[in-house]
């Protein structure tokens, strides 16, 4: 793997564990009021780093094809 790839491949794993943890957190009350939106532009920005992933390999197996 280049390291273009492994960067990737971290970024996807790093991104979808912390939605992973917020959810968690969150669904037990972990949070205070004023920590909220905070954590709500970090999970916003985690999906859109995963988005981007997903098309970003969408468009890498068309290309290969």
């Amino acid at each position: 793997m280049e390291d273009n790839e492994l960067f990737i491949d971290l970024v996807n794993r790093v991104t979808r564990s912390t939605v992973a943890v917020i959810d968690t957190v969150a669904g037990r009350g972990g949070f205070r009021g004023e920590e909220l939106a905070t954590i709500g532009q970090l999970r916003d920005q985690c999906i859109e780093l995963i988005q981007m992933v997903e098309t970003q390999d969408s468009n890498s197996n068309e290309s290969e094809s």
